[in-house]
């Protein structure tokens, strides 16, 4: 795929222009978006990620077409169990919901400069050594097998043991209480950090370990470093009024970890398979390629994506359905979860009360009680790690 300069040109300038017109439009002045805003919006960057495919089909065809879509929907739904991590930390930082907007737009401005120096280094070292097919595939089945066996539960400690918040709180003084937007502010002459800041590093440390698995995620589905950065780049766009459309609803989908297992492992095989058929490696087939097994077509690629996805979402909202219906929780604690996560990212700092449990004083769920001690080490100054 022959991309010239000046379409790469006009591709970024009409990113940071959609990011500049987010924070002008929606993030400046601090506050809550109705879900109204949010579906509308959400709908807005769907539409330009869809358009922006159908000119792909246009004047490249359908097999650069097909490559798009497939790592648009696969970074896609990445994005969307990213959000459990970033849900986890407003709540454990007690971010006032009308200062959200503006840690999830620079953090994912963050992630975008970020996994593009992925993109690029991971171009190169493709161009340069086929066998790193090998360690793309063994790593994505790596993560698929431990997706599947945290079932989701690996959330929690993805946040808290996040070394750049340790970092951060031992370089950097902070306060304790929210000052308006304020990242920095000087109190008695000395300047301090907010608990926005540290927000912020949290989700910026967040997307770094993210970038880990979706960029060698989408490298399975194309090679093509032009389709590699639009499908991560439209993906992040629109994950801002994502994370409030469906706020509170993430942990009702109780089998999206294993839906996202399934669809990693697929295209770590994937990736295998390309590898062998690329294969200068001595020490198998002679540094011959092996063709034995035929390459995954991009048509199946997308039909398997897609229809996992269908399936997990579908088997999801059925398994809470009968939970309802049986009057009783799902064993993930799914309805506490989403209730409690809400009602904290509501808060602002100070007004969690971790024995509040709702009208019928119900005992906290064992989630709740995690978050709510997150909550009280953010405040006091502990530190968390993701590994």
């Amino acid at each position: 795929m022959d991309v010239p300069f000046w379409v790469w040109a006009l591709t970024i300038a009409a990113i940071v222009g959609m990011l500049l017109f987010d924070f002008v439009g929606h993030v400046r002045t601090p506050h809550a978006p109705t879900l109204r805003e949010s579906a509308i919006w959400s709908a807005v960057y769907v539409g330009i990620a869809v358009v922006f495919g159908l000119l792909v089909l246009w004047f490249s065809g359908g097999q650069y077409a097909g490559e798009y879509f497939a790592g648009y929907i696969t970074e896609k739904s990445l994005s969307v169990d990213n959000l459990f991590v970033f849900v986890l930390i407003m709540a454990s930082f007690a971010v006032p919901r009308e200062l959200q907007q503006k840690v999830l737009l620079f953090g994912i401005a963050f992630a975008l400069v970020l996994r593009t120096i992925f993109i690029f280094v991971g171009a190169a070292a493709i161009e340069q050594f086929s066998w790193i097919f090998y360690v793309f595939g063994g790593f994505l089945i790596w993560t698929a097998w431990a997706q599947a066996r945290s079932g989701g539960h690996s959330h929690d400690e993805e946040f808290k043991e996040n070394v750049a918040l340790r970092l951060a709180r031992k370089v950097f003084p902070t306060t304790d209480e929210y000052h308006s937007d304020r990242m920095v502010t000087t109190i008695r002459g000395k300047r301090y950090i907010t608990p926005l800041a540290i927000a912020l590093v949290a989700i910026a440390s967040a997307d770094i370990l993210f970038a880990v698995d979706s960029i060698p995620a989408i490298f399975g589905l194309t090679q093509e470093t032009y389709l590699v950065f639009t499908a991560n780049a439209f993906a992040l766009l629109g994950l801002r009024q994502l994370f409030f459309l469906i706020d509170g609803l993430l942990d009702r989908l109780v089998y999206l970890s294993y839906g996202l297992a399934v669809i990693l492992g697929f295209i770590g095989v994937k990736l295998l398979i390309h590898a062998l058929h690329e294969n200068e490696l001595p020490f198998i087939n002679g540094g011959e390629h092996v063709t034995v097994v035929p390459e995954v077509p991009t048509w199946l690629s997308l039909t398997v994506i897609l229809a996992t996805l269908v399936v997990t979402t579908v088997a999801s909202l059925a398994k809470n359905r009968r939970d309802r219906a049986r009057g009783f929780e799902s064993p993930t604690g799914a309805g506490d979860e989403a209730a409690g996560r809400e009602g904290l990212v509501a808060q602002g700092p100070g007004d969690h009360d971790p024995h509040a449990t709702g009208p019928e004083q119900a005992p906290p769920s064992p989630h709740d009680a995690a978050v709510t001690d997150a909550a009280e080490h953010a405040a006091s100054g502990s530190t968390r790690h993701r590994g």
